[in-house]
C-alpha cells in the first residue's frame, strides 16, 4: 500500500513538472498558468515540486525496494548456495544494518551461477555472513537474477543440507546410514583433538563421546566431524551434543550440535 500511495504522488508530480516545462517551452505565459503551485513571477513552485519529485524518486524506489519480498519465479528448488561477497548497503531498517550477499549457488543438472540475497542482519548474526559459508536458498533456473533464503526448519531444507555435506565429503561415507537412518539421542564430549585436515573451510575434529539415550544404558565410542570455526567452542570436552547411531551398529555414530525436529 505505501509502494503504491508513493506512485501515485510520485506520478502526480511528475505531470505537474511535464506539463510546466511544456508551457516554458511554447511560450504560453506561466503566470496564467493552468497549473497550482506555479507562482506569479517565481520559480518558487517549481523549485519545490522539483525537490518532493527527487526525493519521491530516490526514497520511494527505496522503500519500494525493501519492501518487496524477491520470489523466484519458476518452477522453484532448493539448494545450498555459498557466500562469496557480503557489501553493506548502508540502509538501515529498524536500527538493522542491510547487507547484499551474493552467493554461488550450484545445481545438480545445471551451470553454476551467482545470486544475490539482500537481507538485514543483526550486530550478533555477521560471523554467519562469511565468506565460504554454506546457505539454504530457494531459486529457479527460469530465475537466476533472485534466490530467497531457505527456511531451516522445513524438514525438505535441511536433507537439502545434509545432502550437499554429504556430496562434498564433510560427512565420513561409514556415516552416513546413521546421520541419514539414524536414532538421534543425546551425547556430551568426552574428548576433543584436531586431525589437522581442513576440507571446504572447515576442520575436522576427532571426538569421543559419551552416548546417553533416554532410559537406556551409556557407552562410549569415537567419531569424527567437520565444522567450521565459529562452532569449535561448541564441541569442547563436557559439551553436550547429538549423536546418531543406528541399533545394529552402535559404535559407528555421526555428531551435529542441533536437535532435528522430530527425531
Amino acid at each position: 500500500m505505501l509502494r503504491i500511495a508513493f506512485f501515485v504522488v510520485w506520478l502526480l508530480l511528475s505531470a505537474w513538472l511535464v506539463i510546466w516545462v511544456g508551457e516554458g517551452l511554447f511560450g504560453v505565459d506561466q503566470r496564467r498558468s493552468i497549473l497550482p503551485f506555479a507562482g506569479e513571477d517565481t520559480l518558487g513552485g517549481p523549485i519545490i515540486i522539483g525537490v518532493a519529485w527527487g526525493l519521491l524518486l530516490t526514497f520511494g524506489g527505496m522503500m519500494t525496494r525493501l519492501g518487496r519480498r524477491r520470489t523466484p519465479r519458476g518452477e522453484v528448488l532448493i539448494g545450498v548456495g555459498t557466500i562469496v561477497e557480503v557489501i553493506r548497503t548502508g540502509i538501515t531498517v529498524e536500527d538493522i544494518p542491510q547487507y547484499d550477499v551474493f552467493v554461488r549457488v550450484t545445481p545438480r543438472s545445471a551451470e553454476e551461477f551467482i545470486a544475490e540475497l539482500r537481507m538485514p542482519v543483526g550486530t550478533a548474526d555477521p560471523a554467519a555472513l562469511q565468506v565460504g559459508l554454506p546457505v539454504p536458498v530457494r531459486y529457479s533456473l527460469t530465475d537466476r537474477d533472485t534466490v530467497e533464503l531457505a527456511d531451516l526448519n522445513d524438514p525438505a531444507v535441511r536433507d537439502a543440507m545434509l545432502q550437499w555435506r554429504i556430496e562434498r565429503g564433510l560427512i565420513d561415507p561409514a556415516q552416513v546410514r546413521a546421520r541419514t537412518t539414524g536414532i538421534q539421542v543425546p551425547a556430551s564430549v568426552l574428548e576433543v583433538r584436531p586431525t589437522g585436515r581442513r576440507l571446504d573451510g572447515q576442520s575436522e575434529l576427532a571426538l569421543r563421546v559419551l552416548m546417553a539415550p533416554e532410559g537406556a544404558a551409556t557407552w562410549e565410542t569415537d567419531t569424527r566431524v567437520f565444522v567450521y570455526p565459529q562452532a569449535v567452542p561448541h564441541l569442547q570436552v563436557g559439551a553436550p551434543v547429538w549423536a546418531f547411531y543406528r541399533r545394529e551398529d552402535p559404535q559407528t555414530v555421526a555428531v551435529t550440535i542441533e536437535k532435528e525436529a522430530g527425531r
